[in-house]
């Protein structure tokens, strides 16, 4: 990242992770918080009933592991709802099974040293990319459009928003504005830092960029996805709803 952060005293931090048929992932993405030595932590799995390896690989390396018991499809807004519901940390990090953080150590610390300067921020998110060996220039053209969009709106408008890949909240914010909203079938990462920014402060770190696999964008297309987006924004607004009534898990 091209910087270095001294460790600072840190308090403990929750990096929860919802899981539905991740076996490919979640290895890596749990095995990448091993080099996370001066900061306390604990990595909880929120699985939405997975019936490949996911959870036998998870077993492995956190003892952290809450299942969905419904009959029904979980919304990953409850998913992360759920991983919070046994979160000891005073900062819950969410992030998706994809994600890659490089150098985790010196990322959060610096993370942490910007909520330890200002008690009124209630959220942080950063730079978001798809990893170097798969990006297309045009992952590059959207991640960066939805990165400065991002910043402005968090940094200079002051209004709050986020995609879920990741997300560093507060606790006690978290619990201020109740969580995920459950019945938000997409766009619930973006509501829950609008109604965070009305709270306290969001900010995006632009300086800071995590990864992931871009499989969604690669699957459904770069423009339908990002109408989808823009749709989902807009009758969220509106109507208190998602526009899409079912995310389709890729994998």
């Amino acid at each position: 990242m091209g910087h270095t952060a001294k460790p600072i005293s840190a308090p403990m931090l929750s990096i929860i992770i919802p899981t539905l048929q991740e076996e490919c992932y979640i290895q890596k993405t749990l095995e990448q918080f091993d080099t996370l030595k001066t900061i306390p932590h604990e990595c909880i799995i929120s699985d939405g009933g997975s019936s490949d390896k996911t959870l036998e690989i998870a077993k492995k390396l956190t003892h952290e592991i809450i299942i969905h018991q419904g009959t029904y499809r979980q919304t990953i807004a409850q998913a992360r709802n759920l991983g919070a519901s046994i979160a000891k940390g005073q900062y819950l990090v969410f992030i998706d099974a994809d994600v890659t953080i490089p150098d985790p150590e010196t990322f959060f610390n610096l993370i942490i040293k910007e909520f330890n300067q200002d008690p009124t921020l209630s959220a942080v998110t950063t730079s978001i990319h798809v990893t170097k060996d798969k990006a297309l220039l045009r992952d590059r053209l959207l991640f960066g459009l939805i990165n400065a969009t991002y910043y402005i709106i968090n940094n200079v408008l002051g209004s709050g928003a986020a995609t879920g890949e990741f997300q560093m909240i507060r606790h006690r914010s978290f619990k201020d504005v109740g969580g995920f909203k459950e019945d938000l079938v997409a766009y619930e990462d973006a509501d829950i830092f609008i109604r965070l920014a009305k709270k306290g402060k969001t900010r995006f770190l632009s300086q800071l960029t995590i990864f992931h696999s871009g499989r969604r964008v690669h699957r459904v297309g770069h423009l339908k996805l990002l109408s989808t987006w823009i749709t989902n924004g807009i009758w969220a607004t509106l109507f208190k709803k998602a526009f899409t009534k079912e995310w389709e898990p890729i994998r």
